[in-house]
């Protein structure tokens, strides 16, 4: 049986370098080594490894994440340019895990490939015909789509509204997409067909920022209380910028801030904080501040101060010295 040349062994070894050791049987074919030396060394005991149909792993080791999602690329991109995204490409909660959103999982590869084309969903890969092919870009060396299409390809498919609000919402927060893009995308992309999308949709609409701001305007307008702005940038008298509360009722000059431990716990941060809140009281502005803890388990709480705040700054003589910013 005919050997790969030293050429051809250089061929699959570059394809190991730039596909983290991944190849398709095709390229391996067009490196030069035969097709049933592919299969010896992918059967039981040999050092490499099959996949999925068509794509091999140039080692015996197991294969990590970023490695599975790219074979779910290959094997859904066939032909000439697999790398390219032009035929397949990642799209997902995947993707959204590669751009670093909190709480998106890599168990599953959903990926897009050109509307026609007779291919079937295999092991952890989901396919998804299209005709509104995406802009494409690299993540982790694989062929992704940006983060607004991979958070309204999610919202189409998840059926948990509360993991859908969990990821959009954690996708605006990590500044990976304008809430505007992703609300325009949710339509475009027909995801909001899906009844636990369109639930999310207000939040986003309002100017939410985080899942402990969503959890806590659930609680105020459960409780009946007005709906304040959200994250509102506010000014001094010359029009200089002074904060942006995480909530504020602008006829009353009360602002509500949803402190997450994971945000202040440095000292920088926490002097941060506590000026911010100087700043606001100095230009009459009340402030409440609360903890995602406390919004969860004492609701009541919350509702009782806000309510009091409220009602207290109906009751002074001078205004807050604050703009809104247009």
């Amino acid at each position: 049986m005919p050997k790969p040349t030293t050429a051809n062994t250089a061929a699959i070894d570059r394809l190991a370098r730039t596909q983290r050791r991944l190849a398709t049987a095709g390229q391996l074919r067009a490196a030069g080594l035969p097709s049933s030396t592919a299969v010896r060394r992918c059967a039981p005991g040999g050092r490499w490894q099959r996949l999925l149909p068509g794509v091999v792993l140039i080692q015996t080791g197991k294969p990590d994440i970023w490695q599975q999602l790219l074979a779910a690329v290959l094997f859904a991109a066939r032909g000439a340019s697999l790398m390219s995204g032009h035929t397949a490409v990642l799209t997902g909660e995947a993707v959204l895990a590669i751009y670093g959103v909190r709480g998106a999982r890599t168990d599953r590869a959903d990926v897009l490939i050109r509307a026609g084309r007779q291919l079937h969903d295999r092991s952890y890969v989901r396919l998804h015909p299209t005709r509104r092919w995406p802009p494409t870009l690299r993540g982790e060396g694989i062929p992704c789509v940006r983060a607004v299409r991979a958070a309204s390809d999610f919202a189409a498919h998840e059926p948990s509204p509360d993991r859908i609000r969990a990821l959009l919402v954690s996708t605006v927060q990590r500044g990976r997409c304008h809430p505007d893009d992703l609300r325009a995308e949710l339509h475009a992309s027909h995801a909001l067909r899906n009844p636990a999308a369109r639930a999310v949709l207000d939040d986003l609409r309002v100017g939410i920022g985080s899942i402990a701001e969503a959890e806590t305007r659930d609680t105020l307008l459960s409780a009946g209380i007005p709906d304040p702005l959200w994250n509102p940038v506010l000014l001094t008298p010359e029009r200089t910028f002074l904060a942006r509360p995480d909530a504020y009722w602008p006829e009353e000059g009360v602002a509500l801030e949803v402190d997450s431990a994971e945000y202040h716990m440095g000292i920088a941060q926490y002097r941060a904080t506590l000026r911010r809140r100087l700043l606001l009281e100095a230009h009459g502005v009340g402030v409440l501040s609360v903890t995602p803890t406390l919004v969860r388990d004492h609701p009541e709480e919350l509702v009782t101060a806000v309510l009091t705040k409220l009602h207290l700054a109906t009751t002074r003589t001078t205004r807050p010295t604050v703009i809104l910013r247009p």
